[in-house]
């Protein structure tokens, strides 16, 4: 076999990234406390990232650093801190979510390899396109695809010199990442700033079915599909558990390692999985790799399900047989703990000593000697020392040079000493010639990659503020609202749905019939059903659309359709409004409504670029490609299937023990949607950010919560052009009108 399939390991901590390492995984992935999407991991320090990439690289092994959350304007200055640390290491890849990340990445810091991680929920050619533009060299693919799905978005991306990469092992969400907001609606700890505490894990009331856990999914495990990923073409194999301890790492890591080669060796699978139960599971299921999504992918306990597989493989005699059988794994789990921990123990990542020895006379060029415990670098200077001039301020002496080296400790090394003593005092030379030799210090020091200097990236100049009425948008979905064209002057938008392929001709004649309505694409489009999205596209060519999946703003950008970034694209700074408009054409974004006021402040819009709000909508916490009736209500089919998506349409909730309700609504055409129970109102915007907006959006569709709306949608959509137009008595109307509600996202934030 002449191609290897990269092994990715999780590394939480550095225990975690030792036992990686000490397994044999081919790269780990571990994020630093600060912007990563696990930050209830420990993480690391900056300071001990040189030495984890140091001795990953001595073990043949990758370290990619997790950025992959979105990123908030007012802390673009500390990002920029690190990445300017971060470009002089000698790390492999940074894997990131947030399109200003990406950005300021591909414009600024070139020579870091840009991964795309799964909170981007990557699931058709079109958004692989444009991650392409973005400068992205591997791409996570979503984890709800199956192998047919997997292997045709493998074969775009190495048509476009990008790597795929695919969870193998470990949690599955109920949720496509990126869209799940369940986390930051109910606990204020956004996913995608890395504080989920998976309430999809928590104990419910007691459903229809019997269940106290209707959202918990067993584990992901691709364990005896391996053939099948390498036949796809997938480059990386990736395991999750970034919360996980050292030895689950290592256990986990070290079976798939020897399976893999096991595969390599005999070109067929001749594993055993046994080792993956010893430590913490949730039994394990295949489902969405083999496209078979059923109820048996559910699991009505989260916690490990290690001794109750005992006693599904075994058939014990008697209860006496039963305990020593668990006795004996719960000795064989802390034997493994053990072991794992003599072997990380062999494993340092203490920076390594320098002595630096620093000599020269006047008129005779600086000589630096660095002196590692391995090898020895002599560096001159061009020019020669000088008398220093009177406007001089420093003299070449011991604390002077300590400070100018001191980014040296920022590499796998700390300077133990420094050595003047063959300094010929009171002597200068220039700023340019000692930033030089520390320049090919630290190329010694890292490798021969060039060393970058600090980045400034240049500040939004303020825009002046818009002195037009804001325009109103008004969101349906259903045939019998297409009335709502006539009667209003508010611009209509019609949401598409997720199966697009089985009703393209209805929609196709909606679109002719009405010639000012808008299209919004959804998030999912998967397969046929983007392709069906995209010929649409192409035959009705609107006057401009809403997108909230960005495989359809790339395509919108080549036929050169105006389009507007919808707001679950998470747009939340403004290097992600400048690359949708100077990099896909873009005409406005939809602003995230996971930021709050305070964090809404720090946007500024590009020249020409319109602004967008969601001001009234259900708000969504989840999408999900499973079934959520089969433990809520119950649903007479095993497994989903084409018409499940494609005709059913029914509702239920479910009840968390604060005795609040989620409801979970499945229309016709759409995948499973679960939303809050009131919805969502913000009047307070319009009056907040006066002169920023272009326009407001109110979403009107039929999806039942706890609020009450006492008028038609009509009536509706006269208060929110009232509003718009500065008509004070609006918003007392519309609370009278609608309620409850909750603005409590507008307020916290994330």
């Amino acid at each position: 076999m002449k191609r290897n399939m990269e092994l990715l390991a999780p590394g939480g901590d550095i225990d975690s990234i030792k036992a990686a390492i000490a397994a044999g995984a081919d790269a780990i992935y571990c994020g630093l406390d600060r912007f990563n999407a696990r930050n209830r991991a420990v993480n690391i320090d900056f300071d001990d990232l040189n030495g984890i990439i140091k001795l990953a690289h001595r073990h043949q092994c990758k370290v990619f650093l997790t950025l992959n959350v979105i990123i908030i304007g007012s802390e673009i200055p500390a990002l920029i801190r690190l990445l300017n640390k971060l470009v002089n290491t000698r790390i492999d890849g940074v894997i990131i979510q947030d399109m200003g990340l990406f950005y300021i990445l591909s414009t600024y810091y070139k020579n870091l390899n840009i991964h795309a991680s799964t909170q981007l929920n990557t699931h058709n050619e079109g958004q692989i396109k444009f991650l392409s533009k973005l400068n992205a060299s591997r791409v996570n693919l979503a984890r709800e695809l199956n192998i047919h799905e997997i292997k045709a978005l493998t074969t775009v991306a190495h048509n476009r010199d990008i790597l795929t990469e695919v969870f193998v092992h470990g949690s599955y969400c109920i949720s496509f990442s990126g869209i799940c907001y369940m986390s930051s609606v109910h606990g204020r700890n956004s996913g995608n700033r890395g504080r989920c505490s998976q309430p999809c894990r928590d104990r419910y009331s007691e459903t229809l079915s019997g269940k106290h856990f209707p959202l918990n999914l067993k584990d992901n495990s691709a364990f005896f599909d391996l053939k099948e990923l390498w036949d796809a073409g997938v480059d990386s194999l990736k395991i999750e558990g970034r919360m996980k301890q050292f030895d689950y790492v290592y256990t986990v890591v070290n079976c798939w390692k020897k399976h893999i080669r096991a595969f390599y060796n005999h070109g067929r699978i001749t594993g055993d999985n046994g080792d993956l139960y010893k430590v913490f599971n949730r039994d394990f299921s295949n489902g969405y790799l083999k496209g078979d999504i059923h109820k048996h992918m559910f699991i009505d306990d989260p916690m490990d399900h290690s001794i109750k597989h005992l006693s599904v493989i075994h058939d014990y005699s008697s209860n006496d047989t039963r305990e020593k059988a668990v006795t004996d794994l719960f000795k064989e789990k802390a034997d493994i703990v053990g072991d794992v921990t003599v072997k990380i123990s062999r494993l340092s990542i203490e920076k390594e000593p320098l002595i630096i020895t620093i000599s020269g006379k006047f008129g005779t060029p600086l000589h630096i000697s660095v002196q590692t415990p391995d090898t020895v670098c002599d560096l001159m200077s061009k020019a020669n020392l000088e008398h220093p001039s009177k406007n001089s301020v420093k003299y070449l002496d011991y604390d002077f040079l300590m400070t100018r080296f001191k980014d040296l400790n920022h590499t796998g090394y700390y300077i133990k000493h420094l050595v003047v003593d063959d300094l010929e005092p009171n002597l200068f030379i220039s700023f340019n010639e000692l930033t030089s030799l520390k320049k090919h210090m630290l190329s010694f020091l890292n490798g021969p990659e060039k060393i970058s200097g600090p980045v400034e990236i240049p500040s939004f100049k303020k825009k002046s503020q818009l002195d037009s009425t804001p325009d109103l948008g008004v969101l349906i979905a259903s045939r019998k609202d297409l009335s709502l064209c006539t009667t209003t002057r508010s611009d209509i938008y019609f949401e598409l749905p997720n199966d697009f392929k089985h009703n393209y001709s209805e929609f196709i004649e909606i679109f002719r019939e009405n010639a000012d309505l808008i299209p919004w694409f959804p998030s999912v489009l998967i397969g046929e059903n983007y392709a069906a999205a995209v010929a649409f596209l192409e035959q009705i060519k609107p006057k401009r659309i809403v997108t909230d999946n960005t495989g359809i703003g790339y395509e919108a950008y080549n036929e050169k359709i105006p389009w507007i970034a919808g707001p679950y694209l998470n747009t939340a700074n403004s290097f992600s409004l400048l690359a949708l408009k100077e990099l896909f054409n873009c005409s406005g974004a939809c602003v995230s409504n996971e930021i709050s006021k305070v964090q809404m402040k720090s946007l500024e819009r590009p020249e020409n670029f319109k602004l967008y709000y969601s001001i009234y909508h259900p708000v969504l916490l989840l999408t999900s490609r499973q079934c959520l009736f089969h433990q809520v209500a119950g649903c007479e089919k095993e497994r989903i299937d084409d018409k499940c998506i494609k005709d059913c349409e029914k509702s239920t909730s479910i009840m968390n023990l604060k005795t609040v309700p989620l409801f979970i609504n499945k229309t016709k055409g759409n995948h499973h949607r679960m939303y809050h129970h009131t919805h969502f109102l913000n009047t307070d915007i319009v009056r907040d950010f006066a002169g920023m907006y272009s326009g407001f959006f109110i979403d009107l569709r039929d999806i039942k919560t706890e609020t009450c709306v006492g008028l038609d949608k009509s009536g509706v959509i006269t208060l929110f052009e009232n509003l718009l137009k500065g008509n004070s008595v609006s918003i007392t109307d519309l609370k009278k009108k609608i309620h409850p509600t909750t603005y409590a996202q507008y307020e916290k934030g994330i």
